[in-house]
């Protein structure tokens, strides 16, 4: 009989493009080449075979050179003014007054023009799905940023009049902030204006104590600024994809000190930056050590009280998972749940779906399989390429045109706070949620079990907000169709994914939308709900302390952190992993 041996030298070749992707890919930021490749030959593949589409796209071509033609002449008479395209509202690099003069006019609206051109040549395209569209699209958008006229200094009149105004010491002091710049991004430092904003000094500075830690978080419980509380104590799970103080920045625009000044008894989990050596920590070792093991300890400090819960972005869905795992189980000890612009269906997450088919995960996960880890560098460039006229282009002319300095704050410092991700738990959540979106198809595993949404029926709050690049607010409302919660209270703010969300009382032009659904209600689809449901002024905070409160039990002595003899405080709050670098 024959006996059969492994492939030794399947092994060393699959070692090899292992660690030839890896190389490439963090040469190229994590953006996967054959991906790209392989969306230009579908685009145009399909684009070869539709003459009616290549007929109208030189239709529009010539009608737009017309269009460019006609406010030429227009602009060359004394006294005639206009636009043949207006930029988007978003579209803010053309604002300055000195665009309006000739020849700036001309550049830019052909600018427009051609940008508009490209969005026709990649869209409605017979033969290519949504998604292959959304990425062509982004791509041709990504293209032609880059040669904006307002990102070259000789055809941006507001370069130019700066130069001319200051005898160019503009370009002066926008080359030493280049040269700070590339400086402290060699030596891995942080940005200018960040050690103004240290955790536990100028931020992060609740009063509070770690009153449990274990390999993965450190769980915080703040202490309170009332006589008495909320029965129910209310548990934050913060996103593990950065630090968890963006809900505690400055005192003004705390979230935790509004709810604990407010009589509520908060925790928090403060997340492990990972290292290289935790590249096993999976999702499931997140629910086990982070949510299930902060909940455990706080039915411990507050005994025979249920428990609010709540959590941001990543921390939603993680929340998601643990309490759906729980109803499964018959684990009662939930009162409420609360998701801060997190998903649970990822069918629509947004543009970050163009970072998530299968030839991109894979050639990310070489490049985490080589590291162990992906890191917080890495991710912060995916997510400035999502709105790269303001993180990258805009910044650019501002910072090394126009000379000017950046204005650093508590958020911005807090977003340059970059943490890693375990090479395991994120190969598996980008597979699991993003690519085959297993929690809201039912075929999502907890110890080998598949676990539903429809199983949780505590009451749920959610909030969206108007401008999420991250978890777009159509894709949060999602939830109305997958929970069967007795009771679904639903908000849309103003403002981005974090901006949105630290959205303090008092804060200038901020608004929301809200309603509640109960669960004999019909369905509302978002657009309908968005046209129908009035805007308030001022922030949702006050919304969910209200909310808060009426689905408590009422009020007991306010709990003093480390009372307990097995939650004696280890330190003071902000705790230790806040501070790993």
């Amino acid at each position: 009989m024959q006996q059969s041996f492994p492939d030794t030298g399947l092994f060393s070749v699959t070692a090899l493009d292992n660690v030839f992707k890896a190389g490439m890919a963090r040469m190229t930021g994590g953006i996967s080449p054959a991906g790209l490749v392989s969306l230009y030959c579908t685009w145009a593949a399909h684009l070869s075979m539709s003459p009616g589409k290549q007929v109208r796209l030189n239709e529009k071509a010539l009608r737009k050179s017309y269009k460019s033609f006609c406010h030429m002449l227009a602009s060359a008479s004394p006294g005639e003014e206009g636009t043949c395209i207006e930029p988007l509202p978003q579209d803010r690099r053309f604002s300055h007054p000195g665009w309006q003069q000739w020849p700036f006019s001309q550049i830019y609206q052909n600018f427009l023009l051609t940008q508009q051109w490209w969005h026709n040549a990649t869209t409605d395209i017979d033969g290519l799905s949504k998604a292959e569209e959304n990425g062509l699209s982004f791509i041709a958008r990504q293209m032609l940023d880059h040669y904006s006229p307002s990102n070259i200094p000789w055809l941006n009149p507001e370069v130019l009049q700066t130069t001319a105004d200051q005898g160019g010491a503009n370009l002066i002091n926008g080359f030493q902030n280049f040269l700070e710049d590339m400086q402290r991004q060699l030596s891995d430092k942080p940005p200018v204006g960040v050690e103004n904003f240290i955790p536990g000094k100028q931020v992060a500075i609740t009063p509070g104590k770690v009153v449990y830690r274990n390999h993965l978080m450190e769980l915080i419980q703040y202490s309170p600024t009332t006589e008495t509380v909320q029965a129910e104590p209310i548990l934050i799970v913060p996103a593990w994809i950065m630090k968890y103080y963006i809900l505690d920045l400055s005192p003004h625009n705390s979230m935790v000190k509004y709810l604990v000044d407010n009589g509520h008894t908060v925790f928090m989990i403060s997340w492990l930056n990972p290292t290289p050596k935790d590249r096993g920590l999976d999702m499931d070792d997140y629910r086990q050590l982070g949510v299930m093991a902060a909940i455990d300890a706080i039915s411990d400090i507050c005994p025979k009280q249920k428990i609010h819960t709540a959590g941001y972005c990543l921390g939603g869905t993680l929340l998601s998972i643990t309490a759906a795992t729980m109803a499964r189980e018959g684990d009662d000890r939930l009162k409420t749940m609360t998701h801060f612009a997190a998903q649970v269906d990822f069918s629509e997450a947004g543009e970050l779906m163009l970072f998530t088919d299968e030839s991109q995960i894979s050639y990310l996960e070489k490049m985490m399989w080589d590291q162990g880890v992906l890191d917080g560098s890495q991710m912060a460039g995916a997510f400035q390429i999502l709105r790269s006229n303001d993180l990258i282009w805009s910044r650019m002319v501002h910072h090394y045109l126009l000379g000017e300095k950046d204005h650093m704050n508590d958020l911005m410092a807090w977003n340059s706070d970059l943490t890693r991700m375990p090479y395991k738990m994120h190969s598996h959540y980008l597979r699991s949620m993003f690519l085959n979106n297993e929690l809201a198809s039912g075929r999502y595993l907890v110890n080998d079990k598949p676990i539903a949404i429809s199983d949780i029926h505590v009451p749920i709050f959610s909030v969206g907000t108007e401008q999420d690049h991250v978890a777009p607010w159509h894709s949060v409302y999602k939830l109305h169709l997958i929970a069967d919660s007795e009771e679904i209270t639903f908000v849309l703010t103003s403002g981005g994914h974090n901006a949105g969300i630290v959205s303090e009382p008092g804060h200038k032009h901020r608004h929301y939308r809200i309603s509640a659904k109960k669960d004999q209600e019909r369905y509302i689809d978002p657009d309908n709900w968005l046209v129908n449901t009035p805007i308030k002024e001022g922030s949702w905070w006050t919304e969910w302390h209200q909310w808060l409160v009426a689905n408590s039990s009422g009020e007991v002595d306010a709990r003093e952190p480390g009372k307990q003899a097995k939650y004696k405080p280890l330190c003071d709050a902000p705790g230790t992993y806040v501070h790993q670098v």
